[in-house]
């Protein structure tokens, strides 16, 4: 049986030192990767990810710092950035393994990603989990200047907004989850469920992609946290998109994430990646239509459906092997991890029966990469890409589905979309599907194939539309734009962060 003991607040309300950081992000990584030069010499290149992009020019923008791990174990670098203070937070080699291969990966992930995979309860992961947790709580008073605000990214920091609550109570703390939050049922399988729901509400504001996460997480605030006076804590009260957790008002809301469109729609507008674009469909056979899968190698991604879904797709002849090459592009995962080792061996099986079946010499029907893929590639690939195959099991938003319609200026294209990605919601005008319903993924793929120009060019259009005008600026504009308003914590209404266009208040959820 797994031990479910209370989460030590990870220091006392007494004066703590502080720096001089207006706006800190506090994320599970660094917003840079070491790349170590032939001579020998390191470099710090700016890590690609719409996080980064959003947010550092407001970092830079006035006295910023940025806390995290530098992803190498057992180090101690500190690199140093212009215009961003960076607070690595060192990682032990068992750390890694118990905090986040174990705890945040083995044990969150699946759980919030609908039990796929079964998650595994440790209670040295959890406990290892509390103290990093705890290490970056530290860290982050002392980077933060007096009543600045704090954003924390992600799952792996659930419990460092109530830790830095109780260091730092002058500070204007936001939380922000990028991967779906669970149903009820599922997450109060969790040993340390109120431990993480107590951790949440330290925060003024805790952001989800969707609705439904956030009225999960109200449901789960006021079942579990409000249980807690029978021990002591403070009480709970919920309404839809507030809290009350004693004297102090938490808002919760959805902030759908995005992109950098307009890079993206310039970038794919060069004549480089069109002429690259070209090149790629010379080098499949210049075949009638190309079939695209761009993800993170993970058993959530639902690369499986989509092959299984062709396989029966060629069986019954309703795609023909020679007029179509498919192109998966897998990048490496968690490669140390059981579930994930089982998975890989399991597509690439399926790659080769399918091409054993329905391939000939020099012509396979799936070419298949696992391995990363340099940005302008991939921009050309999304150029060339005649359908853009999406279909994951379960995804808090799925940015590749977005960054495939930035690219396609020329109207061109056709995306099938899982309903259970975040980006569903928005992307009304793509041919969408139940991943789990084969015979409806194959329908999806056929009638993206099938496709009139003018039906085709019709969803490009008003696809392009909402993301182009929904970017990632607005949706860090939407989050510190709210945050910045609660006046729970602030003696000037004004101070903080300052956003570009004067970032409007929000009411929690996108328009």
């Amino acid at each position: 049986m797994a031990e479910s003991g209370h989460v030590s607040n990870g220091g006392t309300t007494a004066e703590q030192p502080k720096g001089d950081a207006q706006f800190v992000v506090v994320a599970n990584r660094l917003p840079v990767d070491k790349e170590v030069l032939p001579d020998g010499t390191v470099n710090w290149k700016r890590s690609p990810g719409g996080l980064v992009t959003a947010l550092e020019p407001i970092l830079r923008a006035q006295t910023g710092a940025w806390v995290g791990w530098s992803g190498i174990a057992d180090s101690d670098d500190n690199p140093d950035i212009e215009g961003v203070e960076i607070y690595a937070v060192p990682l032990s080699t068992r750390e890694i393994a118990e905090y986040y291969e174990g705890f945040s990966n083995a044990t969150l992930w699946p759980l919030y990603h609908d039990v796929i995979v079964k998650p595994e309860y440790h209670r040295e992961w959890w406990n290892t989990y509390v103290e990093v947790n705890r290490r970056f709580a530290e860290k982050t008073a002392a980077a933060a200047a007096e009543g600045a605000i704090v954003w924390i990214q992600d799952y792996q920091l659930q419990l460092v907004p109530k830790m830095l609550r109780m260091l730092r109570p002058d500070l204007k703390i936001g939380f922000f989850l990028h991967i779906p939050f669970p149903p009820v049922e599922l997450f109060m399988q969790l040993p340390w469920r109120t431990e993480i729901v107590e951790g949440l509400l330290g925060a003024d504001l805790i952001g989800f992609h969707l609705p439904g996460g956030a009225q999960n997480f109200l449901f789960l605030a006021r079942r579990l946290a409000g249980q807690a006076t029978s021990k002591g804590s403070v009480g709970v009260r919920s309404r839809f998109g507030v809290v009350q957790v004693g004297f102090r008002t938490v808002r919760v809301g959805a902030f759908p994430i995005s992109i950098d469109s307009g890079e993206l729609d310039a970038n794919s507008r060069s004549k480089q990646i069109r002429n690259r674009a070209l090149e790629i469909r010379e080098e499949l056979g210049n075949p009638k239509t190309i079939m695209l899968g761009v993800d993170r190698l993970d058993y959530t991604k639902g690369i499986d459906v989509r092959l299984k879904a062709l396989s029966e797709l060629l069986a019954e002849k309703r795609i023909d092997p020679e007029q179509t090459v498919m192109v998966q592009l897998a990048t490496p995962s968690r490669e140390r991890v059981d579930s994930y080792v089982r998975m890989r061996a399991g597509i690439e099986q399926l790659v080769g029966n399918i091409n054993g079946a329905y391939g000939s010499v020099g012509q396979p029907v799936i070419q298949y990469l696992h391995r990363p893929v340099p940005r302008d590639e991939l921009i050309a690939f999304f150029v060339a890409a005649d359908v853009m195959l999406v279909t994951p099991l379960r995804d808090g938003m799925n940015l590749v589905a977005k960054e495939y319609v930035a690219c396609r200026s020329d109207l061109g294209g056709a995306l099938v979309l899982s309903e259970f990605t975040g980006a569903a919601a928005e992307l009304r005008s793509a041919y969408q599907a139940n991943p789990y319903d084969l015979d409806g993924v194959k329908d999806a793929i056929v009638a993206a194939v099938e496709q009139t120009q003018d039906e085709g060019r019709r969803r490009m259009r008003a696809l392009r539309r909402q993301v182009l005008t929904h970017n990632v600026t607005k949706w860090a504009e939407s989050f510190l734009g709210t945050l910045s308003s609660l006046s729970e914590t602030a003696a000037d209404a004004n101070r903080g962060v300052h956003l570009v266009d004067g970032g409007s208040e929000s009411s929690g959820r996108d328009e």
